[in-house]
């Protein structure tokens, strides 16, 4: 099968990564120094994991001159690139193409859908923790690197998903093919967004929520406060959330920070509006109030505005 990967950063550069080197069809779209990099010397990956090697070659390309027509694509850009996205994948998707965001905003694969709808596209998240650590080199800290995806409606599965599950655990990656994509989207949500909410507040990073006191409570009613709207919008989670969270906040290394701290900080775009202000958004949509959220909202709206 032929993948297309959408962004070559943390989650889509690992994933083509992994995949080129399990001998996959894969190509990558990027752009600027960190694409002509990955054309000149392959793509160099700096890992806690699986130690330090380089994928040479990689099929690497910008969304100009790629003219391929993929059976599956991966989406995996920002959630303020998403719409850009759209006309170069009109162009190259086939009817029979697969599409798979895999974004940290919640409900991506749904609002894709009602614009492509000649195609089918899934829901996904992805558990990793990646960046680009500079052009061409990327680096993955921990263990954990788990896809997630699946369809909405059972009416919607096609056999192909199951064949891409098989290809990500060839490639070394845990592949989840979800019957609850909507819940467990979700709850992957239900950490990254209390993450990235209480982490730019404070200006905190893993470390000072990892400490008993009023950053890490912010945290948990932050989780808290995404259960309440999940049981408004029908979905119920298995587990604990709110100690699932904290066990995977307790789990990171304590200068771990949010990939939207670390955008603001560089005075680039950020993805807040689908982190943050989405969720106070969903909020009144289902009739729920979110104090904290609500909180949070207010000061970096105001925050955003003084800048």
């Amino acid at each position: 099968m032929e993948y297309l990967v959408i962004g070559a950063g943390g989650t889509g550069g690992c994933i083509g990564a992994y995949m080129t080197e399990a001998g996959k069809d894969v190509t990558l779209i990027a752009r600027g120094a960190h694409l002509k990099a990955m054309q000149e010397n392959g793509l160099r990956m700096e890992t806690t994991k699986k130690g330090n090697y380089t994928v040479y070659p990689v099929k690497a390309s910008d969304m100009e001159h790629y003219d391929g027509h993929p059976d599956i694509i991966f989406v995996c850009v920002k959630g303020y690139s998403l719409e850009e996205t759209v006309p170069f994948i009109r162009r190259v998707a086939k009817p029979e193409t697969v599409v798979i965001p895999i974004l940290n905003i919640y409900g991506t694969g749904g609002r894709l859908q009602e614009q492509m709808p000649e195609l089918l596209v899934t829901d996904g998240c992805i558990y990793i923790a990646g960046e680009i650590k500079e052009p061409g080199c990327l680096w993955q800290n921990g263990d954990i690197f788990r896809v997630v995806f699946g369809v909405r409606e059972p009416s919607e599965y096609r056999e192909v998903l199951a064949e891409v599950k098989k290809d990500l655990e060839d490639s070394g990656i845990t592949a989840v093919l979800s019957e609850h994509i909507r819940r467990d989207a979700l709850q992957k949500f239900s950490y990254v967004s209390p993450a990235a909410a209480c982490g730019q507040y404070y200006d905190a990073m893993a470390g000072d929520m990892q400490k008993q006191g009023e950053i890490r409570d912010t945290f948990a009613a932050l989780i808290h406060e995404i259960d309440v709207l999940a049981n408004a919008m029908g979905i119920c989670f298995e587990a604990d959330i709110v100690q699932t969270n904290l066990d995977i906040l307790d789990s990171l290394t304590p200068e771990a920070s949010t990939s939207m701290q670390r955008d603001v900080k560089k005075g680039k775009a950020s993805e807040m509006d689908g982190l943050i202000f989405e969720v106070v958004r969903m909020g009144r949509q289902y009739g729920v109030e979110l104090p904290v959220y609500e909180k949070i909202a207010r000061k970096l709206q105001e925050e955003t505005l003084k800048g």
